[in-house]
């Protein structure tokens, strides 16, 4: 069989780009560069994806990443404020693609493929969602980490720490437009106890027990200063901190 000739496809290309400056001279087309890179990224783009079929996993990155590129040319003025999600949602497929089809070895492509995805969904809800964007990035990312410790609940616990924080984070930009600065710091903090109560009594580690103690206090006081008892609270926290101080030293003598 004879051996493929990549001439081929450069002729081609230089024919398909001639007509097209040929069609827009004589006035039948107004974007022929467009039309010409967009076409060759997209088809540039599939021929790496064909190297899927012979088992080179590499390939779909340049793979969509063109393909994503050439559809970016191509889609008209009026969609261009898609056009970023489009790019970014490209990219992200291919990290997908790499997990889906090695979910236990590739584990780590869920991360980038949260990311790139999170982005890409915040850049659609934009303009209609303003205030909820970072919420939704921070959120999305935070989910994938969730996502990399139910891959292996003992190996990979430590997920669970940034997905809490991240999680916290999402729930925080919402709060600061509602809520004044004392209270944001509330939600916070409460935010990271419950995480590392997760981190307890998913992974079995005793010792996340006490900064989870510690933070929901914080974090208790701070989403109680919203009620009208928040001072008795905080006056009740006081004499009981040195109430025990005062029994441990009397204690100990």
């Amino acid at each position: 069989m004879k051996r493929f000739d990549p001439r081929i496809v450069f002729g081609f290309l230089l024919i398909v780009g001639g007509g097209l400056a040929l069609a827009q001279t004589m006035g039948l087309l107004s974007n022929a560069s467009d039309i010409f890179w967009g076409g060759m990224f997209l088809a540039v783009g599939l021929i790496f994806l064909t190297l899927l079929f012979g088992g080179h996993w590499w390939g779909v990155f340049p793979g969509f990443t063109l393909v994503a590129l050439g559809a970016l040319i191509l889609l008209p003025d009026s969609s261009g404020d898609f056009g970023g999600a489009l790019f970014l949602g490209g990219i992200g497929l291919s990290f997908w693609y790499v997990y889906f089809t090695s979910r236990t070895e590739r584990w780590w492509a869920l991360i980038p493929a949260g990311v790139l995805t999170a982005l890409a969904v915040m850049i659609v809800v934009a303009d209609r969602y303003e205030d909820f964007g970072g919420a939704i990035f921070l959120g999305g990312i935070g989910l994938s980490f969730f996502a990399v410790y139910l891959t292996d609940r003992v190996e990979r616990w430590w997920a669970l720490i940034p997905g809490g924080v991240l999680a916290t984070l999402a729930g925080v930009t919402v709060a600061a437009q509602r809520f004044g600065e004392f209270q944001t710091a509330g939600f916070f903090f409460f935010g990271l106890a419950i995480t590392f109560l997760l981190v307890a009594l998913l992974a079995g580690m005793n010792w996340a027990y006490w900064p989870a103690g510690v933070l929901g206090v914080m974090g208790f006081l701070g989403i109680a200063s919203l009620l009208d008892i928040a001072n008795y609270l905080w006056a009740v926290v006081l004499i009981g901190a040195g109430a025990f101080m005062l029994i441990r030293y009397f204690t100990n003598r």
